[in-house]
C-alpha cells in the first residue's frame, strides 16, 4: 500500500475499460468478413498503425494504405463501421471507476494508445468522457506507450506526483515502465483482482 494519499487514477482503455479497439482478433475477423489477404493486410497494418496511433495519420489515410490500396467491393464507410463495432465494454469496469472516483474524490486521466477516430468513438460511445478529467491519448500527445514521455506528460497535465497515482493497465511491459517512473501500477487481469488491488491502496468501493 502506498504511504502517500492517492489523488489520481491513470487508466488505459483497451483491455481495462473496453475491449481493444483494433487488435489482432478484430483484424482476423475483418480478413474473413471482407475476404482480404491476411499476410498482406497484417504487414501493411504493422508498417502503418504506430503512425496512426501517434496522431500522424487520419483513419482514412490508414485505411488507404492498409485496405484500399486496390479496388474493393465494399466502401470505406462500411469498413470504418465494422472497425467501430468491434468495441465492447468490459464487465463492471466502467462502473467500478465511477464508484471509486466519486467515493475518493479522485482525478481520472486516460493514458492510452489509440488512433484519433477510434479513440473519439470509444470515448463517447461508452461514456468515458463522463468519468475522465484528462485524455493523454497517443493520438493527442504524439507519444505512444511504452515511451516514458507519455507518463511524464500525464503527470504534468494532472499536476500530481507519481506516488499520488494508481495506474491501471493490462500490458506487463507498460506497467513496468510506469513503475520505473514511480507510479503505483496495477496490471489488470480480472475485475475481482483489480478491485482487491485498488483496496490495497485504500481505494475501496
Amino acid at each position: 500500500m502506498s504511504k502517500h494519499k492517492i489523488t489520481t487514477l491513470f487508466l488505459d482503455i483497451g483491455g481495462v475499460l473496453l475491449t481493444n479497439g483494433w487488435d489482432r482478433k478484430a483484424r482476423k475477423l475483418a480478413v474473413e468478413k471482407f475476404d482480404l489477404d491476411a499476410v498482406e493486410t497484417e504487414e501493411r497494418h504493422h508498417l502503418t498503425f504506430d503512425t496512426y496511433e501517434e496522431g500522424k495519420l487520419t483513419l482514412d489515410e490508414y485505411l488507404n494504405r492498409v485496405i484500399f490500396y486496390m479496388p474493393r467491393s465494399f466502401t470505406k464507410e462500411t469498413f470504418r463501421q465494422f472497425m467501430f463495432e468491434q468495441s465492447a465494454a468490459l464487465p463492471g469496469m466502467l462502473e467500478l471507476i465511477r464508484l471509486v472516483k466519486v467515493k475518493h474524490s479522485l482525478k481520472v486521466a486516460i493514458v492510452n494508445n489509440e488512433g484519433r477516430e477510434l479513440n473519439t468513438h470509444r470515448i463517447h460511445q461508452f461514456g468515458i468522457a463522463g468519468i475522465a478529467d484528462f485524455f493523454i491519448s497517443s493520438c493527442f500527445v504524439h507519444f505512444r506507450k511504452p515511451d516514458a514521455d507519455i507518463y511524464r506528460i500525464a503527470l504534468d497535465i494532472a499536476q500530481v506526483k507519481p506516488e499520488e497515482v494508481v495506474y491501471i493497465e493490462d500490458r506487463d511491459m507498460f506497467v513496468d515502465v510506469a513503475r520505473g517512473l514511480g507510479l503505483n501500477s496495477i496490471c489488470h487481469k480480472t475485475y475481482e483482482e483489480t478491485v482487491a488491488e485498488l483496496a490495497s491502496y485504500g481505494l475501496t468501493i
